[in-house]
């Protein structure tokens, strides 16, 4: 893997290697603040000033560009002073001769599962090839083309977050077909947890392709060279990776996402509870999709005791064809005050608790988020959420250790 920060280790052929190492460790970027007229994460949060992204530090990268053909693994989130990184790269020439596009899109717009559709991006006219659906992974037709592959996109540092396994996927193809893989670092909003069961192998599938916890404390850049090293690529193959770190950040740095990561994650809020709310779409519970509340508020109709409640309806872009569409579900709206960090059983253990059909409440879904068969038998036979992660420890631990080899930032 290549990557310029002190922690690079790869030749570098443009220029001698120590050179550009020091030229490039004493660079001081101006900040690159990102904001969308997409929805916002929070309509008051900025990214902070000393901290430069992987997108802005194009000194490092350009040159790396120039005469390639070049595709592009983005979407919405893929923004520098507000403008599109697509649009930025032309403006500076750079040959690009495709974008390929994640769940939800190009523009962020479609719904989880929806699927996308090949098509062409009405503002450059570039084609825009679906990596979401029956084609995950780009064919040797679609990188005939391509020269180097260029990952920008802000992913919520979660394992079922499914924008990795593009990257992943393309890595595997970029190693296949002997072309490039650039990933532009940004910040992981859940940088600063590594917590829950480590994903079995027989369980992986595209909300979790590799032997990582729920929440891996990695941003996009550091997981990269983790995959491409690890072997976790088909057949254990490589790619030719360049990593463009980020400038002045660190795991525990707060970070709030100056545009919503896709139509259900609106806010910071959200993005607090996914890692622990989403295991409720490996059950008969509802997470709030079909609401202006989704990952913010669980129900069921059954749960008439409790006061809190909601009805589903279908919402253009965010939840067509909800759970419990037009159904009054009961549960728990979750606000700053009691908001779960990090990765909490404890809602999921009192739910099932609460559910009168026990035997309905989990669903084929829940081995694939939860990464293990064990967790759904531990519920079920009452084991304490603190026996539960003491299970989990030993593989959690060997993560934690084999994690700080590959990390780029303190």
């Amino acid at each position: 893997m290549r990557t310029f920060d002190r922690k690079s280790q790869i030749n570098i052929n443009l220029v001698n290697r120590l050179t550009i190492f020091l030229a490039i460790f004493l660079l001081n970027f101006s900040c690159a603040r990102t904001q969308s007229a997409e929805t916002p994460a929070n309509a008051t949060a900025e990214v902070p000033a000393e901290l430069t992204l992987g997108a802005a530090r194009m000194d490092v990268y350009l040159p790396l560009l120039e005469g390639k053909r070049v595709a592009l693994l983005v979407n919405h989130t893929s923004l520098l002073n507000d403008v599109h990184l697509v649009d930025t790269l032309l403006s500076r020439n750079i040959n690009i001769v495709k974008v390929f596009a994640p769940e939800h899109g190009f523009r962020g717009t479609a719904d989880a599962g929806e699927s996308i559709s090949d098509g062409k991006d009405k503002s450059t006219g570039l084609p825009i090839i679906s990596l979401y659906g029956s084609n995950k992974k780009p064919s040797a037709e679609q990188m005939k083309d391509v020269d180097l592959v260029l990952f920008d996109i802000q992913d919520v540092g979660v394992r079922f977050y499914t924008y990795v396994s593009s990257m992943q996927y393309v890595m595997e193809a970029c190693g296949e077909m002997d072309k490039e893989m650039m990933v532009l670092d940004r910040p992981n909003p859940n940088g600063r947890f590594v917590d829950g069961p480590v994903m079995e192998k027989e369980f992986m599938s595209f909300v979790g392709l590799t032997p990582i916890p729920v929440l891996h404390g990695m941003t996009v850049g550091e997981l990269a060279g983790m995959i491409n090293k690890e072997g976790w690529l088909s057949g254990g193959i490589e790619c030719e990776l360049t990593v463009v770190p980020m400038k002045n950040y660190q795991h525990d740095l707060s970070y709030s996402l100056p545009v919503k990561p896709s139509p259900n994650l609106p806010n910071d809020l959200s993005i607090q509870l996914y890692p622990s709310l989403c295991l409720f779409e490996g059950t008969v519970i509802s997470v709030g999709r079909g609401t202006t509340l989704a990952f913010q508020q669980i129900g069921h109709p059954l749960l008439t005791s409790l006061e809190h409640s909601f009805t589903p309806v279908s919402i253009e872009g965010m939840a067509k064809y909800p759970p419990f569409e037009n159904e009054k579900c009961y549960g728990t709206l979750f606000t700053s005050r009691n908001a779960i960090e990090g990765f909490d059983l404890s809602y999921l253990i009192d739910y099932y608790n609460r559910f009168p059909e026990k035997d309905k409440f989990f669903n084929n879904y829940f081995e694939k988020l939860a990464g293990t068969a064990a967790l759904r038998k531990q519920i079920i036979n009452g084991m304490p959420e603190a026996e539960i992660r003491e299970s989990w420890q030993p593989d959690l631990d060997a993560f934690k250790s084999l994690r700080k080899g590959y990390l780029l930032y303190p």
